[in-house]
């Protein structure tokens, strides 16, 4: 858990550098978080018809509350909500050990250091049934999809009852 909140206070500081960006809209269009880098020595994610594409999660909108940044979803945002959805992505483990029930999924692998990272657009939490194999290769994983609207770790999404789908 304090692995959750440290990533997600790095996520924070990320969009509130994007506020103070002296770019309109905060990240030159391209370079933007979770954006994958042609010179990275990964491969992007290719592209598959039955996972909810990442340019669909990352393109959300943020409004300013109290000091806090929350999310403004689109209308194919929360079309997904609540429903059985397939994620692919990389695994950021919460806890030690080989095999992982509670983690999370990034668009971009953590060890790329030509990745950009992003904020917590880019990440979708996951909860599983049944433990999955942790690996530096992309997983795939469906479950029950819910969009946050206020997350007290400051998420956008997550995914529950989910299995790994190969």
């Amino acid at each position: 858990m304090k692995l959750l909140i440290a990533l997600m206070a790095c996520a924070v500081i990320s969009a509130q550098a994007q506020l103070s960006s002296p770019v309109p809209g905060g990240i030159p269009q391209g370079t933007g978080p979770g954006v994958h880098s042609p010179n990275s020595p990964f491969a992007p994610l290719p592209a598959r018809a039955d996972v909810v594409p990442w340019p669909v999660l990352t393109d959300v909108k943020t409004r300013t509350d109290k000091n806090r940044l929350l999310p403004v979803f689109s209308m194919s945002q929360m079309a997904l909500n609540q429903k059985t959805q397939r994620i692919q992505g990389f695994m950021m483990p919460l806890e030690p050990g080989e095999k992982q029930r509670h983690f999370l999924l990034s668009s971009v692998p953590l060890t790329c250091g030509f990745c950009v990272p992003g904020g917590p657009e880019s990440m979708v939490e996951v909860r599983t049934k049944t433990p999955v194999a942790y690996t530096l290769e992309p997983v795939t994983v469906e479950g029950r999809f819910q969009v946050l609207l206020d997350d007290p770790y400051g998420l956008y999404y997550r995914v529950t009852e989910a299995v790994g789908v190969k």
